[in-house]
């Protein structure tokens, strides 16, 4: 339940590891896409299983997720979930399509969501390697359509050694007069999260 042994100035710092990465994460976003887009800050929160799938709209909201595990100085994975609004930018930026279902995603478009998952999770991570001085290497993105919590829990059951709770970070781009959300869980293992804040200065 390390989680639950964080005080605010631990959680202050991983909402900072946070900002940067998701800084880092919407640049890259704006190159692939070759369209403007800006962020607010994101916002970062520790949350409870429940409280994370009630953000994304409840249990039976489908959504996409893309998973990434990461390994190296430290290890865990992240999964983005997105949103209806947010493929449906991402493939009509890239590909012309427009998307009124989920149904209607064909194999070349997964293909196209798993690439944008792939580098907005790199820049993610490579923000974080930088900040900190370590070596992180991912994996290869798996992409899947479902609802919010069958993804949420099959990924917390598997991966999830930490406790109940998870780094939420939630983005808010604008993109012209498009205003779309992605939202991101990251999951360290125990081993890594103390070694992440050990390089801040700070033990748990």
């Amino acid at each position: 339940m390390i989680y639950n042994e964080l005080n605010e100035t631990h959680i202050d710092v991983l909402k900072e590891i946070g900002n940067i990465g998701a800084g880092n994460a919407a640049t890259s976003l704006s190159q692939m896409l070759s369209k403007t887009i800006e962020m607010n800050v994101p916002e970062v929160d520790i949350l409870n299983l429940d409280d994370a799938i009630d953000t994304m709209g409840g249990h039976e909201n489908i959504v996409v997720g893309v998973l990434v595990s990461f390994y190296g100085d430290i290890d865990g994975v992240i999964l983005f979930l997105l949103k209806k609004e947010f493929v449906h930018l991402i493939l009509n930026s890239l590909m012309g399509t427009e998307l009124n279902s989920f149904e209607e995603i064909s194999e070349m478009e997964m293909s196209a969501l798993s690439e944008i998952g792939n580098i907005m999770v790199s820049s993610y991570v490579n923000s974080i390697a930088s900040l900190t001085e370590m070596a992180i290497d991912i994996t290869v993105p798996s992409v899947c359509i479902d609802m919010t919590g069958a993804i949420i829990d099959a990924v917390a059951s598997e991966f999830s050694e930490v406790s109940d709770k998870v780094m939420f970070i939630k983005e808010k781009y604008f993109c012209g007069e498009e205003t779309i959300y992605s939202n991101m869980l990251l999951l360290p293992s125990v081993t890594s999260l103390k070694i992440l804040l050990n390089k801040f200065g700070m033990e748990i």
